[in-house]
């Protein structure tokens, strides 16, 4: 399996693409602000041909060039139900310092083609078998992509795009509309932590790590095995 991943040019915000093999159809994940011309490098080094976008959740700077990557090539982009308005209007899950920022400014559109994601399927796309987790908290549509990791770089037994819901120390913010902390501790608890220990964690930000490493040292994770224990401050990491 190949997958390659590189981060956007605003909020480090990680672009994947996946495929089989080389020379193969791919699945594109999480294509941001100013990642074109990166993907179509990427796209030509390993002779890939996207059939699709994955969206692990609606925020601006996890889909601001979905419409170009999916209109360049007619292929669909998958969004779960609840984050389906954002892919119309993005500025629904933005703070109002943002939406002053972005708010009418950005040459944003909505692609063509869209497919929903539903809780607990498999997704057969590019030779791939994707099962897709709902787990919602940073955003009411946030999943996570999970798939055999067999003959990936990491040789383990599951790779999974966790989007903005697990990073490697911390979890994706809350506080945004759309976000929920009681949510977010149940997608952790009924959809991360039941996850095994070598399980490579390809996260929408950041350095890539494993369901173990998380165990064993993230403080969000932490709380939910010891609710006693001395609760950690709220994230902010993600837009």
């Amino acid at each position: 399996m190949l997958v390659a991943g590189f981060p956007a040019d605003a909020f480090g915000t990680n672009c994947y693409v996946v495929a089989t093999a080389p020379g193969e159809q791919c699945v594109v994940v999480d294509p941001g602000i100013g990642v074109l011309d990166r993907l179509d490098a990427v796209l030509a080094e390993h002779r890939l041909h996207p059939a699709a976008v994955l969206l692990t959740h609606g925020h601006l700077d996890h889909t601001f060039s979905v419409a170009p990557v999916c209109g360049a090539r007619g292929i669909p982009a998958y969004v779960h139900p609840e984050d389906r308005e954002l892919l119309a209007d993005p500025t629904k899950a933005l703070s109002m310092d943002l939406t002053a920022v972005f708010g009418g400014r950005l040459p944003y559109t909505e692609p063509d083609d869209v497919a929903e994601l539903t809780d607990g399927a498999t997704l057969a796309l590019a030779g791939l078998e994707i099962t897709v987790d709902h787990a919602p908290g940073h955003t009411g549509g946030s999943v996570l992509f999970r798939l055999p990791g067999a003959g990936s770089p990491w040789e383990a037994e599951q790779v999974c795009l966790s989007g903005d819901v697990l990073f490697a120390g911390s979890i994706g913010r809350t506080d945004l509309p759309g976000g929920s902390m009681p949510r977010m501790l149940t997608s952790l608890r009924e959809k991360v932590l039941p996850l095994a220990d070598d399980t490579v964690v390809l996260p929408g930000h950041g350095p890539a790590t494993t369901i173990g490493r998380e165990r064993a040292r993230n403080p969000y994770l932490a709380d939910l095995a010891d609710p006693g224990g001395a609760r950690p401050a709220a994230p902010t990491r993600g837009l």
